[in-house]
């Protein structure tokens, strides 16, 4: 009977490189004034950040904690700005797309995965990707940047509100508030106001008038 010899061990596979997968998410689409935020994330799974959720659902103060470890724990990051100039010349819908376009190719090492937030995935980013609808409350490198975003944002309309007092930029961070609405019709329209958006034309038209 010939004897039965047992094959060698198959050797143990390499294991896979984690991919490198961008979240990206924006802050800003609605309001009335002030630039749009956009931020992408490469998380690091070997440095668990606890706590990261859609940015909305997040106290100020856990924000800007959260905002601090993932500057300092992700692979990557990068927050970009598009400014009012640039909204009212192509709309905001595509002034999102720019700068999520703008932050995922400055990340430094790129993403090889993009993942955004929302049903629109921005053309010419430099890898494949994927848009989740509700993605910043599905997956964690969304979370980051939204949290990233909003943040970064709300800082810049503080500092805002210290050029231009009179809107209170500073409590609603240019959203339509009645406060807001009642300060833009009252003031007129600072250079931070976006001059495409109906609120802001119907108060220039006002002022026209007298």
């Amino acid at each position: 009977m010939d004897s039965l010899i047992a094959p060698d061990p198959a050797p143990p596979r390499p294991r896979a490189k984690p991919r490198l997968i961008a979240g990206v998410d924006e802050a800003g689409r609605g309001p009335l004034a002030g630039p749009v935020s956009v931020a992408a994330v490469i998380l690091n799974p070997r440095r668990r950040i606890d706590g990261l959720d859609d940015s909305k659902k997040l106290s100020e103060p856990k924000r800007e904690a959260l905002y601090a470890l993932i500057v300092e724990r992700a692979v990557a990051w990068r927050i970009e700005f598009v400014e009012v100039e640039e909204i009212d010349r192509v709309n905001i819908f595509q002034a999102t797309m720019l700068g999520m376009r703008r932050a995922v190719q400055a990340l430094a090492p790129q993403a090889e995965f993009v993942r955004v937030d929302g049903n629109h995935l921005p053309k010419g980013l430099p890898c494949g990707g994927e848009a989740l609808v509700g993605g910043d409350a599905l997956e964690p490198s969304i979370m980051a940047a939204s949290i990233l975003a909003k943040v970064a944002r709300d800082r810049m309309m503080r500092s805002l509100h210290e050029t231009f007092p009179h809107y209170g930029f500073d409590q609603h961070k240019g959203y339509s508030t009645p406060s807001h609405l009642a300060a833009l019709n009252q003031h007129g329209p600072c250079p931070q106001h976006r001059r495409s958006f109906a609120p802001v034309r119907t108060a220039l038209e006002t002022l026209s008038l007298f």
